[in-house]
């Protein structure tokens, strides 16, 4: 089977070696896709044809934090950082953003290698499995969907991207600063109601299925699989 991988990486060099290590040794299993600028790698990470996403974080014009925030929120695709940043704030940073993995430069090829191919055999299966489902209330990631009883609702993407996060910890709180995080990113000058606001636009398009999301007092919200009627 051959996967498509995407490399976004400013630099040349970085982005020749892996592509020439990466062929040869799965001897051509690995189709490596590019991408030099931020820009350009949010774009090309929107194609779902991609079944992993190699990602530097210091980018040109758009850095590799926002591009994966932006991903989570539609994608599963697995996502490896390849960065410069050392610090644990970055690390952990990467992966609250929802991140797979981290290599840190310089690092070995080898190692991206193995952890590369470590995670395509994982996801497969999660990746073939593209309907989440909780309850009455069903998701699409890949097609960008979503449905109540298998009727199709329209959601505007903030709202599909906490309810994306709320199937995934189904039966698990999220707080607030959780979804700030994830959805919004660290640097939102704004507070908790923003959540609560777009939770309530979430609820209103659900329609009878809205009362699987619960308010846990002080804490955040929890997507519940049973339901009132």
């Amino acid at each position: 089977m051959v996967f498509n991988v995407l490399l976004v990486e400013d630099h040349p060099e970085i982005r020749e070696i892996i592509i020439d290590y990466f062929t040869q040794k799965s001897n051509g299993d690995l189709t490596i896709h590019t991408a030099s600028t931020g820009t350009e790698g949010q774009l090309k990470s929107m194609d779902y044809g991609y079944d992993l996403v190699l990602l530097d974080i210091m980018l040109p014009e758009l850095d590799g934090f926002t591009i994966c925030r932006e991903l989570r929120k539609t994608s599963d695709v697995p996502i490896i950082f390849i960065t410069a940043k050392h610090n644990e704030s970055d690390i952990l940073h990467g992966y609250n953003l929802g991140c797979d993995d981290y290599v840190t430069k310089p690092f070995s090829l080898a190692e991206l290698y193995a952890k590369s191919m470590a995670l395509l055999r994982r996801s497969k299966g999660m990746i073939r499995k593209e309907v989440m489902v909780s309850g009455r209330i069903k998701l699409d990631p890949y097609r960008y969907s979503a449905y109540v009883d298998d009727n199709e609702i329209i959601l505007a993407p903030i709202e599909f991207a906490i309810l994306k996060v709320l199937i995934e910890n189904h039966g698990k709180v999220v707080s607030r600063d959780n979804l700030l995080i994830r959805i919004w990113g660290y640097d939102f000058d704004g507070n908790e109601r923003v959540v609560d606001n777009h939770v309530k636009k979430l609820r209103k398009a659900l329609g009878s299925a809205s009362s699987q999301i619960k308010t846990v007092f002080k804490r955040g919200y929890k997507l519940e699989v049973y339901y009132e009627k």
